[in-house]
């Protein structure tokens, strides 16, 4: 099943290009179907390296990334994410636009138990070359887009039953810079914020793991002030991810333009859906589609997965690319470091989780009570941990009150030969010997 799927992708890949018009055509049927009023309600903002996104699979997945989040992606996607990323990684991108437009980035994060942090930028870069009368290269001047940010983000009412709630958000800055050759007082600087909240759980899960297989996320981005005029590009977006099975993800956001600060029109709500798929242990494959504004825009891309290092690379067509001309290709590297020491005492607590069981089957209470002790220290919300360790605290307990009662001693007995029976005139027999013995014998009991 596995190699139909790869050998299908493959087909589709490689007969694109030799359809290029026929497949270009119908493309443009579908922006035509669109119409136009989405249109002319877009290209209304600024920094537009705002929307390019950073990650790769962020891309990959049609950005339909809000609820998925796994990697350094977040930055974009959702800032709550970094308080639940694994391990500690570093990534750099390079996307290739239209012509000799490109946008390079890196990102950074890593967390400490429940906080996450983390660090990202991007540089987008236009080259205008002006040539003279004879054709020779006169000057090259380039516009440029920058931006910088920072994140933290923490999760709340985590444990080992519940992935808890995670709270994040980002400061960011940009600076753009138009040569006065272009248009003089033009470049500027922009401040804004993204906010986001991440949760998973599971649901309709059909394979045994650890990891929960359904997500659900909403962020507010680019929240800031106009720059000249012109409104940034703010939006807010609620996203949802699925994997009904171990090896398919399935992930889908409704993102809704907003316009805080101005009275301009915001651009129509958009639609991304995105799904991925593990054909290997290290090899994946992804695909995604926008629908934002009058253009469609749909991506493939595959993934090679390492131990300490991840490569993926994406392919993405819509209306200002071309079929034949490869001119909207991006690969990101990714180098993943520790998880300061995190993983190490998982397993620590485990083990000591596991001899406490043992020493509870045997009856020592007490040295189940100092192992899980010593779990709860390494993983404070190690659950079956702390459960075991509140029913071995209630036997020890148990086991030392009924040591308190004086069995040893006697006890006084009622003495049933002089019990008196009431009754109006009526004589009473006595009663029958072993009917007494009975008696005493209970008496004794209590």
């Amino acid at each position: 099943m596995k190699k139909s799927v790869v050998l299908l992708l493959i087909c589709v890949l490689v007969s694109a290009p030799a359809n290029a018009d026929g497949f270009a055509d119908a493309y443009g049927t579908v922006a035509d179907f669109l119409g136009t009023e989405a249109a002319r309600r877009t290209g209304l903002t600024a920094f537009p390296v705002l929307t390019i996104p950073v990650g790769g699979r962020y891309e990959g997945l049609g950005t339909a990334y809000t609820a998925v989040s796994r990697d350094t992606g977040f930055f974009d996607a959702n800032p709550a994410a970094s308080a639940s990323i694994e391990r500690t990684q570093l990534a750099l991108q390079h996307t290739n636009l239209i012509a000799d437009a490109n946008m390079e980035s890196i990102a950074y994060t890593s967390r400490f138990t429940n906080f996450g942090f983390g660090a990202a930028g991007k540089f987008l870069h236009v080259p205008f070359t002006e040539y003279d009368a004879f054709g020779d290269q006169a000057a090259t001047i380039r516009y440029t887009e920058s931006v910088a940010g920072v994140n933290a983000s923490y999760r709340f009412l985590n444990s080992f039953y519940r992935h808890g709630l995670s709270v994040g958000a980002n400061l960011k800055s940009a600076y753009r810079h138009i040569p006065d050759t272009i248009e003089p007082g033009q470049s500027a600087f922009a401040y804004m914020a993204d906010f986001g909240l991440l949760t998973r759980f599971n649901f309709l899960k059909f394979y045994s793991a650890r990891e929960r297989n359904f997500s659900v996320g909403l962020t507010a981005r680019n929240i800031g002030p106009p720059v000249m005029d012109d409104p940034l590009p703010s939006s807010v977006t609620a996203g949802i991810a699925y994997a009904p099975v171990r090896p398919v993800e399935l992930s889908f956001d409704y993102q809704v333009p907003i316009q805080p600060f101005t009275d301009l029109p915001a651009e129509p709500p958009a639609y991304a859906a995105g799904v991925s798929g593990a054909i290997t242990e290290f090899f994946g494959l992804h695909t995604g589609f926008l629908l934002k504004g009058g253009n469609p825009r749909s991506t493939i891309g595959g993934v090679l997965e390492f131990e300490n290092t991840r490569f993926v690379a994406n392919y993405t067509l819509d209306m200002t690319t071309q079929v034949g001309t490869v001119d909207r290709f991006s690969i990101e590297a990714a180098f993943k470091f520790g998880d300061r020491g995190r993983g190490e005492r998982a397993e620590q607590a485990e083990e000591y989780y596991l001899e406490a069981l043992l020493a509870f089957a045997d009856g020592d209470l007490e040295r189940t009570v100092t192992l899980t002790e010593r779990a709860l220290e390494l993983d404070s919300g190690f659950t079956p941990a702390e459960e075991t360790k509140l029913t071995a605290e209630r036997s020890l307990e148990m086991q030392r009150r009924l040591e308190q009662i004086p069995l040893d001693e006697t006890m006084p007995v009622p003495d049933f030969e002089d019990e008196i029976f009431e009754g109006e005139g009526e004589e009473q027999d006595e009663p029958s010997a072993p009917n007494r013995e009975a008696r005493l014998a209970r008496g004794r009991a209590v």
